[in-house]
Parts: C-alpha cells; structure tokens; sequence
C-alpha cells in the first residue's frame, strides 16, 4: 500500500482536529452578544455566599470567572469594607456595575472615585387609585434621584412583588418622573425571579419595559416557581428557560444581563452553575441541537423555600 507523505497525514489530522474543536468555537460566536460573557453582571454575591469571602477573595473570584461587572449587595456589616471593595475591584478592572439601595457612605466614596453606578431601589408602597400611586411613589423617589443626579448616577426601579414589582407599575412610574421632573437617569431593573407572575406576558412586558430597562437579571424558571419552593432555579434548569431566553434575544434589549447567587452556597460555584446554563441555552438560539445538559456544582435543595 503507498505511503501518504507525511506532511499530507499531519494536514489532515489537524483538519480533523479543527473540524472537532469548530462547533464550540461557531457556537461562541454564533451567541447573541447580550448573552456574551462581557456583557454579565454578578448579582447577589456577597451576603448570600456560605464562604463569607471579603472584599479582596470576591474581586479575585470574579476575575477567575471571566466576569467584569458586579452589582454590590451589602448589609450593615459590609458598611466598613465599602471602599476596599472598591479598591479591589479598581484593582482587578471590575466595573462596580451598581448598588443596592442607597447609603451616605457609598455616595461619598463614589463622588470621591468618580464613580457611576447604577442605585437599585425599590418602590414605596402607596395608597389610592392608580394615579395617585404612581404619584406617590415617584414622588417617593425625588431625594434619591437627585443624590444620584449630582454623581451622575442612575436610579433603577428594582422589581421584588407586590404593586411596586409588576412591570407596568413600573413603567408608569419612570414616565411620570420624566414627564413631570425631567428625570431621565431613572429607568428599571428587572428580575426574573421576582417575576413568576409575568412569564405568561413576559414578552410584552419585555418589550414595554426595553425602553426603561438598565439591567436583567435571569433565573431558572418554573411554572408558578415561587408557589412550588422553586423561586430560585439554576439557569438552563428550569422548563422555561429556553423559551424566555428567546424571548429576550428577540426583544431588541442589548442591556446588560444579571446571573444571581442568592442561594446561601458557595457563591463562585452557583455562579459557575449559571454561566455554564447560561452558555447552553445560548447556544441552542440557533436552532441548533442541545449539547448534554451540564451538570450543577451545587444542587438546589428543594425542601428549602427561597
């Protein structure tokens, strides 16, 4: 039999190596960029981690995932490691993407870094007909809209049930701000955890809120979750999650996207869990089969109610 020269043999087994390694290379490619590692916020992180890591070792966990943007919760006990955290991340080039709530402390420190976050609020609860609603809790909001005007901050309406999280209270309450008060560095962040109730009009509501919306933040989504002990789902683990994830790449949003930790584990491998769910979802919006589903780190215990 002849012998095909050598050079000819290593051509084609580096064409088959290339051949082999393409679809996961296509398939990054081929991902909406709003779905794009870059483009992730880590949301939740630092009083639901079980590791209970500082500022430093969450920076250094951040990097190691990929991830540039963080969305900073705290508690009281955080209040003193505000501006380490700042430094850490300043260090590591993280954008410090928001902050939950509103504290002097912070607005001082980010005046004083030049810093911009958005500031995640949530509504006051209200009494009346709808109109005198929306006034009130637009109104609510004047003293933090204009604390964060000053700094050049925006203000998201952040979405957690009730009157004050359902997405056309929402909407109405960013117009009348902007109509009645100029207030154009107010819109909203929407979580899909604090939105069960919406999935059936999740795509209307999508494409009502696109014009307001500064950030959303994604879960594993169940029929009636929240009323099943599934609040909090890892992505690509919940029955519809492929179908609202269409929806999105649909809707014309090209806003940043959260993944959560929220679950009281080790934060890094929840937020790996939910970027690996996240990467394969993606990657089935062409129409392409489904890999095998990854497997999770960290599972969800389903007798615990989040």
């Amino acid at each position: 039999m002849k012998r095909r020269p050598l050079i000819a043999l290593t051509f084609g087994l580096l064409g088959c190596f290339a051949f082999a390694i393409a679809p996961s290379r296509l398939a990054a490619e081929d991902t909406p960029s709003v779905f794009q590692r870059d483009n992730i916020v880590a949301w939740c992180i630092v009083p639901f981690d079980s590791e209970k890591r500082g500022p430093a070792q969450r920076a250094d966990m951040v990097q190691k995932l990929g991830i540039t943007k963080v969305a900073y919760d705290w508690r009281e006990e955080h209040v003193p490691q505000f501006e380490q955290e700042i430094l850490e991340y300043q260090k590591r080039g993280i954008e410090f993407f928001a902050f939950w709530n509103v504290h002097e402390d912070a607005l001082r420190l980010f005046a004083k870094y030049d810093l911009h976050p958005q500031l995640w609020v949530m509504l006051k609860e209200s009494v009346g007909g709808q109109d005198e609603k929306v006034k009130q809790a637009a109104e609510a909001l004047l003293p933090v809209i204009a604390d964060a005007a000053k700094i050049g901050c925006k203000v998201g309406i952040y979405n957690h049930g009730g009157w004050g999280g359902e997405p056309e209270n929402m909407i109405a309450v960013c117009e009348y701000l902007r109509e009645n008060h100029a207030a154009n560095n107010v819109g909203i962040v929407y979580n899909q955890h604090h939105g069960h109730s919406h999935v059936e009009r999740f795509a209307q509501s999508i494409a009502a809120m696109e014009p307001y919306l500064l950030c959303l933040n994604l879960n594993g989504m169940m029929p009636d979750g929240d009323q099943r002990g599934m609040k909090i789902q890892t992505l690509g683990h919940g029955d519809l999650d492929l179908s609202l994830l269409k929806i999105i790449a649909k809707s014309g949003y090209q806003g940043p996207i959260g993944i959560i930790g929220h679950t009281q584990d080790d934060v890094e491998l929840r937020l790996r869990d939910n970027l690996d769910g996240l990467e394969w979802l993606a990657s089935q919006l062409n129409g392409e089969p489904a890999a095998a589903k990854p497997e999770v780190r960290v599972p969800l215990d389903p007798n615990v109610t989040r």
